[in-house]
């Protein structure tokens, strides 16, 4: 059987990559398109997946529109002359597009419930949209959902295996407390009218993290040069390793938010779209793995309060073998329902 994975975004690398090597392993026949977005084609490199470059994603809302139906127009052509007997991705009109007019079923796993745009010109050409339980909206008989979340498709014990050596390759000391922050760049469909972090409440951040622990900055966008000693300087593919080992995760990502948190790191997530996503209510209030904040100030006073407690690596590894206890494993799930889908 044919199956096309679509990549927009390096989660969605993560995301499929144990899907599709299982697929491969019960010789089904795996086609990957993706678009040149951050570091996902350095990711599919890495990882050894070949792929089809679609181009780039665009920035503001007209180019971006430009540029979807060129990239709808490049995946049709592409999965015409593959003939998929399904198509796959994360909240991708592409897919859902190219499907409907070849007449063949597309899956759409979605934990964002903010993607408007995205949601519109998606959901009503789709056949199958797969969510977390937790997910906060109802959308019709389409909807199919599973207790887990993203994430756990490429974190799970069963998969995920963190390499201690990343902290050598940083410069790191053993034992040295560290902490990782996020920015992003904000350019997405579903971050019209959000922001984040000014250049000035970047630097008192840091300023007041750096009394607590080393600060290491992973950036979507171009890091200012009054940040750039703090950038962490290790390969994209290595970064859930950094995750795991680190003693705090704050920023603007929400994925990188969730990771930590699953990864068993206390994890505070800042953005003005708290209290719009389903996940991250559930892992704050059932799990207290992750907390949200709209207010750097109320983020800060969190993360100085955490970084002062005993254990506190231990007690974050405690409550994520309870969620793992509740959790499905999502690629097993994922591959079945592909498989179910095909025949």
């Amino acid at each position: 059987m044919k199956i096309l994975f679509d990549i927009g975004h390096p989660a969605h690398v993560h995301f499929f990559k144990n899907a599709i090597w299982a697929l491969k392993e019960k010789s089904h026949d795996v086609m990957i398109t993706a678009r040149d977005k951050e570091v996902s084609l350095n990711l599919l490199d890495a990882y050894g997946l070949t792929y089809i470059n679609l181009g780039k994603n665009q920035k503001g809302l007209f180019n971006k529109a430009i540029g979807m139906l060129k990239i709808d127009y490049k995946l049709y052509n592409v999965a015409k002359k593959f003939q998929p007997d399904v198509l796959v991705g994360v909240h991708n009109p592409y897919i859902a597009h190219a499907g409907r007019l070849l007449g063949r079923p597309s899956i759409t796993f979605t934990d964002t419930e903010h993607a408007k745009i995205a949601s519109l010109i998606t959901f009503p050409f789709t056949d199958i949209i797969c969510t977390p339980s937790c997910f906060k909206k109802e959308l019709g008989s389409k909807q199919i959902r599973y207790d887990g979340y993203h994430e756990l498709a490429y974190l799970h014990p069963k998969y995920f295996k963190p390499d201690p050596s990343i902290l050598e390759k940083i410069g790191l000391q053993k034992n040295e407390k560290f902490i990782i922050l996020r920015f992003i760049s904000w350019n997405a469909s579903h971050d019209v009218k959000q922001q984040g972090f000014d250049l000035e409440t970047k630097i008192q951040l840091i300023e007041k993290l750096e009394k607590c622990a080393r600060v290491f900055i992973s950036s979507e966008g171009e890091i200012s040069s009054d940040l750039e000693k703090y950038q962490v300087k290790a390969p994209p593919e290595k970064m859930h390793d950094l995750l795991y080992y680190a003693t705090m995760y704050i920023g603007e990502g929400a994925t990188m938010a969730t990771e930590a948190g699953i990864l068993g790191t206390p994890s505070i997530y800042i953005s003005s779209l708290v209290g719009t996503m389903g996940n991250f209510e559930e892992l704050q209030n059932k799990y207290g793995l992750v907390y949200s904040f709209n207010n750097s100030n109320n983020a800060l006073d969190a993360a100085v309060d955490f970084l002062s407690s005993n254990g506190l690596k231990n007690i974050w590894q405690n409550k994520r073998e309870i969620m793992l206890n509740e959790k499905i494993e999502v690629t097993q799930f994922m591959t079945e329902l592909i498989e179910k889908t095909i025949g």
